[in-house]
């Protein structure tokens, strides 16, 4: 399954928190001219290091297939950022 929603909250360290929320699909379709390129970056860099195209798109796909339900949490002094991928 496609996550389909990330929610990012951020705690700032003045002790404010901001909660946002990203739509995947409507992003993915925004920045698709850059995947493009992106894919034929890694195109070049797995046939530079000599790793299979194949496995490295299997590889990816099975993260992202993994995400759903994912929880990083990430913080530094006084800021904390947790992400979550619904």
């Amino acid at each position: 399954m496609i996550p389909q929603l990330v929610t990012v909250r951020v705690r700032r360290s003045n002790g404010r928190r901001v909660r946002m929320y990203i739509p995947v699909v409507p992003v993915a379709l925004v920045l698709s001219p850059l995947l493009v390129l992106a894919v034929l970056g890694g195109y070049v860099a797995c046939r530079m290091f000599r790793i299979s195209p194949g496995g490295a798109l299997r590889g990816a796909g099975r993260v992202l297939w993994a995400l759903p339900g994912a929880r990083f949490e990430m913080e530094q002094s006084r800021t904390v950022v947790l992400v979550s991928v619904r």
